[in-house]
């Protein structure tokens, strides 16, 4: 029998070292090689850089369902010139991901619809691809299943099991009236992750207005007093992209809906069509 050629056996070897991304891309990069493109050294960072390309692609699969994550945002897709109040480098600077080892919070502030979960999502997303355990939910979900896991008699399992991810997303505090039970039971999870692990939230209310949102301002001042302890604070002021996205639409259709004629013009039609069919005389 004929030798096995090098691709051959190459594709073998991938295969028993379960690299399916350098698998995909061998051939490609066979061929690369083969006219000159690619140096050896070339050619095998390009093929190992396929392999850990696939292996984080799906890695962050993984993690997005497991953390629940509404949509993918990135900091790359954040139009900071439509909201100049929020600082570029403060933003790149937390994408680092230094805060999550420091277990240090961050906290957006801002009226509704000006890129607060955006940003957040975006640190998610960062944070899983980097291998890190992420959980995301708003506040109004994740009392509901606080709740949930009391009555059934589960509040310390599940507590324990919010306390491990390495960051945690709570969106749209304020937007929702919650119960003082579950004011209570946020509390005790925002306790155990003090200094434990980082959390992100998200409010269109001002600090000063926590104590209305958890019916309790003896309880809002400790809360708080906790977030602020080891803090980064973006507080954005700007218009709504939402707005700007419905104005933008609207302004399409208006372009693209036929103008009704003016009254002039359908006068002067009319007249014109009232000459022509007149009998003429001579």
């Amino acid at each position: 029998m004929p030798a096995p050629s090098l691709c051959d056996r190459l594709r073998a070897q991938l295969a028993d070292l379960k690299m399916p991304g350098a698998l995909e891309a061998l051939d490609d990069i066979l061929r690369r090689a083969d006219s000159g493109e690619l140096a050896a050294g070339e050619a095998m960072s390009a093929l190992l850089g396929s392999h850990i390309a696939l292996r984080n692609q799906r890695r962050l699969q993984t993690a997005m369902r497991s953390a629940r994550l509404p949509a993918v945002k990135t900091l790359a897709d954040f139009d900071f010139s439509f909201q100049p109040s929020v600082r570029r480098d403060q933003l790149e600077s937390l994408h680092t991901l230094s805060f999550i080892e420091r277990r240090e919070n961050v906290v957006f502030l801002g009226p509704p619809g000006v890129g607060k979960t955006h940003l957040a999502v975006s640190l998610a997303v960062a944070a899983a691809e980097s291998g890190r355990r992420v959980y995301y939910a708003t506040l109004a979900d994740l009392i509901t299943s606080l709740e949930d896991a009391q009555q059934a008699g589960r509040l310390s399992h599940r507590l324990r099991t919010l306390v491990f991810p390495s960051l945690m997303i709570i969106d749209e505090i304020g937007y929702l009236p919650i119960s003082r039970t579950g004011a209570m039971l946020f509390f005790q999870l925002m306790s155990r992750r003090y200094e434990h692990a980082s959390t992100v939230l998200t409010s269109n209310k001002g600090f000063e207005d926590w104590g209305e949102v958890l019916g309790d301002d003896v309880m809002a001042a400790a809360l708080i007093d906790r977030l602020l302890h080891h803090c980064h604070i973006v507080n954005i002021r700007g218009n709504s992209y939402r707005m700007r996205e419905h104005r933008t639409l609207a302004s399409r259709l208006a372009t693209a809906q036929p103008k009704p004629p003016s009254a002039l013009g359908a006068s002067l039609r009319t007249a014109k069509e009232s000459f022509r069919a007149a009998p003429r005389t001579h």
